[in-house]
């Protein structure tokens, strides 16, 4: 098994939440993360910037450069993608992880809120991939990890939010497809997705508190990420994991430190088998 030491990792919506923790988890194998997300002035409501997870990163023991970036605009997304680059002496890993929300129907989702979704999700995810690409062929062990769901046509996955579902599954099939196109480069594209619900602002501010309550922290995300980064890149490219699945693979068989309340039963993710979230 390979480790991150010295690997330069290029993390979309780093600032807390999924992101922050996965910066974290890798900075703990002495890896160059890049901190990229909006936040760069502390929110009256939300903890993080870019530059308090830079510094938490570098307490952690790996390197951090802290970039501001909007995801939905492209060409600042090279910038950075080249920033990072030339800092760093190049790409070993892209995480994208920057996500937009709204568990709207198609009537209540104004067109405005349909934009934003697809902009972050899908089109920075093909953006960030399309910017990394030329970098992650002179790695030594390439590796995409999108977070985003399984592929499944089922039509309950799609009623009730429809523009979320099409902006996440489109992030899923980048994976279908760049895992594909790379492979023969030995780029690995894979996509990693919550088993259960995951206590993040989202979970925090737009649900009732119970939902909170039976979550799991985003340790488990980070956890698994760093087990599928770490494998061998011309051999785990192409798929769809679930966060748990990756870490019973791994050996772990007792998840209760991950709970945030250990003990309560847990609810299932949004595209999982058994899941569904009702506000």
């Amino acid at each position: 098994m390979q480790t991150l030491e010295g690997k330069t990792v290029f993390i979309t919506g780093a600032s807390r939440g999924i992101g922050r923790e996965i910066a974290l988890r890798f900075a703990r194998d002495g890896a160059k993360v890049v901190v990229t997300g909006k936040t760069a002035q502390p929110h009256p409501k939300l903890k993080g910037t870019i530059y308090s997870v830079a510094e938490e990163v570098e307490r952690a023991g790996g390197q951090a450069l802290a970039l501001q970036l909007d995801v939905r605009d492209d060409a600042a997304l090279h910038h950075a993608v080249e920033q990072a680059a030339a800092c760093f002496g190049g790409i070993d890993v892209l995480v994208n992880n920057a996500s937009a929300i709204s568990l709207t129907g198609t009537l209540e989702t104004p067109m405005k809120r349909f934009d934003l979704m697809i902009a972050v999700n899908l089109r920075a995810t093909f953006a960030a991939s399309q910017a990394c690409v030329p970098y992650l062929r002179r790695a030594v062990n390439p590796h995409i990890l999108t977070l985003s769901p399984p592929l499944k046509l089922d039509p309950r996955w799609f009623k009730g939010h429809l523009a979320y579902t099409i902006s996440k599954y489109g992030m899923s099939l980048c994976t279908l497809g760049m895992a594909a196109e790379l492979a023969p480069e030995g780029i690995a594209v894979n996509s990693l997705w919550p088993k259960t619900l995951i206590a993040t602002a989202a979970i925090e501010f737009n649900f009732p508190r119970e939902f909170l309550a039976r979550s799991r922290t985003p340790a488990i995300v980070a956890d698994a990420a760093y087990a599928i980064v770490t494998k061998n890149s011309r051999r785990v490219t192409g798929n769809f994991f679930l966060d748990e699945d990756v870490l019973r693979a791994e050996g772990v068989k007792d998840f209760d430190g991950y709970a945030v309340s250990p003990g309560q039963p847990l609810f299932l993710d949004l595209f999982v088998d058994g899941g569904e979230i009702h506000g």
